[in-house]
């Protein structure tokens, strides 16, 4: 019988494995897309020096040449270790980064005694070198989720940290070594955002299915829960004790979102709106500081009223209403008014007075595009730790621009947080950097073909 039926299974071998699907790499794509920023932002610093100075700036041909330079090494370790990421990560975020540069020498030129475009081009290459060395020696993503507790343990060492250093601009979230100061607390989101992701993975089935019903609701297991709520309440107090409430309400806005997407249910949402109306309640009442942000955005005009001048918000709304539709142009706007925050918190509005309604647009659909392709990308995985992180980066860079051209446009308060690429902040910029290369990675397991005997098992 035996015989027979390896008789049998000789004369009728077993059909051959189907041809896999050819996934494209679109390496060329994104190759195209990088030589298309770098020329936008070639044409953009040389259009400030025209406006300005009346003539192409000296230093326009090194450049682009080093910003070309750049794009290409950061290509080549994508093509090289990560071949089929989402070709389009790599662009969008230069492109940002490059406009962010220009606005920032351009705001440089009408203030010369305040420069901050060189620090800025110093951190970019910064972030550049930190996402070629992460593409390259981050092979797996998963790997991170070993580290889920050190990840944790160093994002609350780098909160406390500026505690022990002098306050600047009343909030102690700084770290100021001879010229150079940095922000820990960026670094701390991703390290969160990877606690998180680590946490609700591996606990995802006991907060979705279990816990006590209540009418219609389900509330989830304290022993599952406590943990990360314990986690998750240290940092924002911290944050909150260092009076950097803009990182509270973006940890506070990450935590919720990767709950609901770990749990799937939509009552986390309304619990969290509640809760963060009720904090912001509070803070705004009872903190004199953000009490006053909170008058600015009731009453932008207060100030002119009482002869005192536009203050900052005010200035911003100036500068928006008078980019209209195409706006100003480079170099011909004037929202230097606003004061010392023009580079940072209201870089937004050089953008919408200089580029226009149209410039400002495409900027928020850059954004936008960045947001979808990293929520793609978590959608496309399989396994729940790459998911999470995905979203929970994702939702990084959304809840930033989200809060921030909010407050710059009158929308909610503000909250005193950097633009992601586009603003002065050399420690936001790496940080941001550090995401895009977490993203190109987690994009290239989601888009790698699988063998077919992996599909088939």
């Amino acid at each position: 019988m035996t015989a027979l039926t390896a008789k049998v299974a000789a004369d009728n071998p077993p059909p051959p494995p189907p041809p896999g699907v050819r996934h494209p790499k679109r390496r060329g794509v994104e190759l195209a897309l990088l030589a298309g920023a770098v020329l936008i932002v070639w044409f953009g610093h040389a259009s400030v020096g025209l406006t300005l100075r009346g003539t192409v700036p000296e230093d326009a041909g090194r450049f682009a040449a080093g910003l070309a330079a750049a794009a290409l090494v950061a290509h080549l370790a994508v093509r090289i270790f990560a071949p089929y990421a989402d070709p389009l990560l790599l662009p969008i975020a230069l492109l940002l980064n490059g406009l962010g540069l220009v606005l920032i020498q351009r705001l440089d030129l009408a203030t010369p005694g305040r420069a901050a475009a060189h620090d800025q081009l110093v951190w970019s290459g910064l972030g550049l070198a930190l996402f070629v060395a992460a593409v390259c020696l981050l092979r797996d993503h998963r790997v991170l989720q070993r580290y889920a507790y050190l990840s944790v343990a160093a994002a609350l060492l780098l909160m406390l940290v500026p505690v022990l250093f002098p306050p600047i601009n009343g909030a102690h979230i700084w770290i100021r070594v001879g010229g150079l100061s940095f922000q820990p607390g960026e670094f701390a989101k991703v390290l969160l955002a990877v606690f998180f992701a680590s946490y609700l993975a591996a606990n995802r089935t006991a907060l979705a299915l279990t816990g006590r019903r209540i009418w219609k609701f389900r509330l989830l297991p304290g022993r599952v829960l406590a943990p990360i709520l314990t986690i998750w309440l240290l940092s924002v107090g911290v944050l909150v004790l260092e009076r950097d409430l803009g990182t509270s309400l973006l940890f506070f806005g990450l935590f919720v979102i990767m709950l609901f997407v770990a749990t799937g249910r939509i009552g986390w949402i309304a619990i969290g709106l509640l809760l963060a109306g009720l904090g912001a309640f509070a803070v705004g009442t009872l903190e004199p500081h953000v009490n006053s942000r909170v008058d600015d955005w009731l009453n932008p005009f207060a100030s002119i009223e009482a002869g005192q001048g536009p203050g900052q918000l005010a200035q911003s709304l100036f500068a928006f209403a008078e980019g209209g539709a195409l706006g100003t142009g480079l170099g011909e706007g004037h929202s230097t008014l606003i004061g010392f925050a023009a580079k940072s918190d209201f870089i937004l509005a050089t953008a919408g007075e200089e580029l226009g309604l149209v410039g400002l647009t495409a900027i928020l659909l850059l954004y936008a595009l960045l947001v979808a392709r990293a929520f793609r990308a978590g959608l496309a995985l399989r396994d729940p730790f790459g998911r999470l992180l995905a979203t929970g980066l994702g939702a990084i860079v959304a809840l930033q621009v989200f809060v921030i051209a909010g407050g710059v446009t009158g929308l909610i308060p503000l909250t005193g947080m950097a633009m992601p690429f586009l603003a002065q902040g050399g420690s936001s910029v790496v940080t941001n950097w550090l995401i895009v290369a977490l993203l190109v990675r987690i994009s290239d397991c989601a888009r790698r073909p699988v063998p077919w005997d992996e599909e088939a098992a």
